[in-house]
């Protein structure tokens, strides 16, 4: 079972180097572009397994997305338009094919954006606030997938600084560090800093839960 949590600018790209052929649904975090901007190429899976592809997301990124894809949704559609079945999702847990998938509600400036775990997984990217309800909600996780943008301040990201805090406070078995820009320096030297609970993500990372 396949799930993909955003479709970014390089969804095609991320789904031909790890040979998907398969994708089960897309779980969106929020309708900043440098999540949704893929979306489009979800066609190739509406065409393998002639199905639409079903969208979960908040009521905010849902009316985003018919927005920006308007073409997805007219009544009358061009032909190889993508085929998307929205799904409203709040702050409640959800299911899909029989997983259940809990929010994370976090701050991302003033902008509410949902984090999400799975299992033993917790990931959230684009944040700079997370509430002690949402806390709670990511006790006793194994893996945290977490933003650290950058090291100097940031009105709507985590610093590096603020990750490790944050990373320290979850204290998750393993945390990785996503939405890095390239200010937070090399890949080697800074994983330098950092303990080995805690690593840097990367394209291609696989992790067994």
């Amino acid at each position: 079972m396949n799930f993909v949590i955003d479709t970014g600018p390089d969804f095609r790209q991320q789904m031909l180097r790890e040979n998907i052929d398969k994708l089960d649904a897309v779980i969106l975090t929020h309708s900043h572009k440098d999540h949704i901007a893929g979306l489009d190429d979800v066609r190739a899976f509406n065409y393998l397994q002639k199905a639409d592809m079903p969208i979960y997301g908040s009521a905010a990124t849902l009316q985003q997305v018919k927005t920006e894809f308007y073409y997805a949704f007219e009544a009358i559609k061009y032909p190889g338009t993508p085929q998307l079945q929205v799904h409203e999702i709040n702050e409640s847990p959800f299911f899909i094919e029989g997983v259940k998938i809990i929010p994370l509600p976090v701050m991302h400036m003033k902008m509410p954006v949902l984090g999400f775990r799975i299992g033993d997984f917790c990931y959230i990217t684009d944040a700079n606030h997370i509430s002690e309800s949402t806390l709670d909600k990511m006790k006793n996780c194994s893996v945290l997938i977490l933003n650290a943008l950058q090291r100097d301040p940031h009105p709507s990201h985590f610093t590096f600084d603020q990750a490790i805090e944050m990373a320290t406070k979850i204290n998750a078995k393993q945390t990785y560090f996503t939405h890095i820009s390239h200010k937070l320096g090399t890949h080697k030297s800074v994983e330098k800093e950092l303990l080995s609970s805690v690593r840097l993500a990367y394209d291609g990372l696989t992790i067994q839960l």
